[in-house]
């Protein structure tokens, strides 16, 4: 019996249809799983869809405002209703803000919090109650390098994923007698989109990250499969509560 085979499991994947999201759908997919892709722009995701059902198997798109609690209920209850289950959570979806800390307002403050540290609450309670009928299932929190570091420029993104690593600690503590597994992966400087634009708008970064990763290179999102797929299967059936860093030993390095 192969551990890692995700064959009949449900896997949803928030803000799945892009960057990271979307390296770790293909790995799931790929493993044998369903994958319902919930994310904010359809037409993006669409396209995912369309990629991740042709080799094997099928995959949707579900609508998400993940810092809603109503729109993360509404769209597992869908899932659920379409697939019978939902075995596996990718809590990926997020957002940034990159301003100073006398710069952020109010606004922006709540606008990266109730995103990435929010919306993995919801989305978790929302899985909750499904998961634990089944007699199990897994819950996967993506944090940051900045769950560790800090940086002038990403106060509130900082702040939201090392509340996500506290987060997961207390969710695998909550629902282990459950038989459901919360852990986090910490992603280090992946080639996204996203940190296309953060080299555009800080000097030196691209020079900075290959100087201090071990691995002399930034990671793809198809780097981020193997943890996604570890972390879902039964291989993982006795971790609960850790961070795994992806990151090419950014964070090995004093």
């Amino acid at each position: 019996m192969n551990p890692f085979d995700l064959s009949g499991r449900v896997a949803i994947v928030t803000g799945g249809n892009g960057g990271i999201g979307l390296g770790m759908a293909k790995g799931l997919a790929r493993a044998g799983a369903t994958i319902a892709i919930a994310a904010r722009n359809e037409a993006k995701a669409q396209g995912v869809v369309a990629e991740l059902s042709a080799p094997a198997g099928r995959s949707r798109f579900y609508p998400l405002r993940v810092s809603s609690k109503s729109s993360c209920a509404q769209m597992v209850e869908r899932v659920v209703g379409d697939f019978g289950r939902c075995d596996i959570l990718v809590n990926n979806a997020g957002t940034n803000i990159r301003k100073r800390p006398e710069d952020i307002s109010e606004d922006d403050w709540h606008e990266v919090l109730d995103v990435n540290l929010g919306g993995a609450l919801f989305c978790a309670q929302a899985v909750y109650p499904h998961m634990k009928a089944a007699g199990g299932g897994k819950i996967i929190n993506i944090g940051s390098m900045y769950s560790l570091f800090g940086a002038p420029y990403v106060p509130a993104y900082a702040a939201s994923k090392g509340g996500l690593v506290a987060l997961t600690r207390s969710l695998a503590c909550a629902w282990a007698a459950d038989n459901i597994q919360v852990n986090a992966i910490l992603p280090g400087w992946i080639d996204t989109d996203l940190t296309r634009k953060a080299r555009e708008q800080i000097a030196g970064l691209h020079e900075l990250v290959v100087s201090r990763t071990p691995a002399g290179h930034w990671g793809e999102p198809d780097d981020l499969a193997g943890a996604a797929v570890f972390l879902s299967s039964s291989a993982a059936d006795f971790i609960t509560g850790a961070s795994l860093a992806v990151d090419g030993g950014y964070s090995a390095r004093g």
